[in-house]
C-alpha cells in the first residue's frame, strides 16, 4: 500500500506545526465548515462531529489521501467553550477559569480515501489554571492570543503561563493529540513513520 498525501482540514497553526514537529508535512485545506450548524449539548460528541464535517467538506478535493478534521472545545462548570466572540469575553471566560479547572476535549476524524474509511475519536486532557489578578488577564487578552483558541488559552504561548498543570495528553490541549493520531494510523494500517518527510 502507497502512503497517500497527508491533509490536514484546519486553518490552525498549531495543528500544523504540531504535525511538522513530528515529521508529517500536511496539506492544508481549510474546510471553512459553518459550526453554528451543529449544535449539540455533550462536548465529545460535539467536537468529534464537527471534526468530522470538516474532513468530509475537504474530502471530496482528493482522490487518494489521508485527510485530517479536528475541533477542539473546553467543558468548564458544565458549559462549553469554544473560542471567544471578543476581548470582552475572554477576559469574562477567564474570570471563570482562574483557580478552576476545565476538560479540554478534541475531536479527530480521519478519512482514508485510499480506503474508503473513516475514523473519528475525541481525547480529553484536564487543564488546572492559575489564579490570576484583573490586571493579568486584561494583560492576556490584551495580546490577542486567547480570541484564536479554544478555552480562550493557547498552551504553545503566552497561555502556558497561566496553565498550572495538565492531566493526560499534553498536544491534545494544542489542537492535536499526536500520541492519538499515531494508534489511528496505525489501525488503517500505517506506521507514523512511513509519513516522514526526508
Amino acid at each position: 500500500m502507497g502512503i497517500p498525501p497527508f491533509v490536514l482540514a484546519s486553518a490552525s497553526p498549531a495543528r500544523r506545526r504540531l504535525l511538522q514537529t513530528v515529521g508529517i508535512e500536511p496539506i492544508v485545506r481549510v474546510s471553512d465548515f459553518d459550526e453554528s450548524q451543529i449544535q449539540l449539548s455533550e462536548p465529545a460528541q460535539l467536537v468529534q462531529t464537527l471534526a468530522r464535517c470538516k474532513a468530509e467538506t475537504v474530502s471530496p478535493q482528493f482522490e487518494s489521501a489521508l485527510v485530517m478534521g479536528c475541533d477542539s472545545v473546553l467543558a468548564l462548570n458544565g458549559e462549553i467553550y469554544g473560542k471567544p466572540a471578543d476581548a470582552f469575553e475572554a477576559i469574562a471566560r477567564w474570570q471563570i477559569m482562574q483557580g478552576n479547572f476545565g476538560d479540554l476535549y478534541t475531536g479527530h476524524a480521519l478519512i482514508d480515501l485510499c480506503q474508503n474509511r473513516t475514523l473519528v475519536r475525541c481525547q480529553v486532557t484536564r487543564v488546572y489554571f492559575a489564579q490570576m489578578s484583573d490586571s493579568a488577564i486584561s494583560a492576556y487578552v490584551a495580546t490577542g492570543e486567547p480570541l484564536k483558541c479554544a478555552g480562550a488559552f493557547a498552551l504553545e504561548g503566552f497561555g502556558s503561563l497561566f496553565v498550572e498543570k495538565i492531566a493526560g495528553c499534553h498536544s491534545n490541549v494544542i489542537g492535536l493529540s499526536l500520541p492519538l493520531l499515531r494508534q489511528m494510523l496505525a489501525e488503517l494500517g500505517y506506521d507514523v513513520t512511513d509519513f516522514w518527510r526526508e
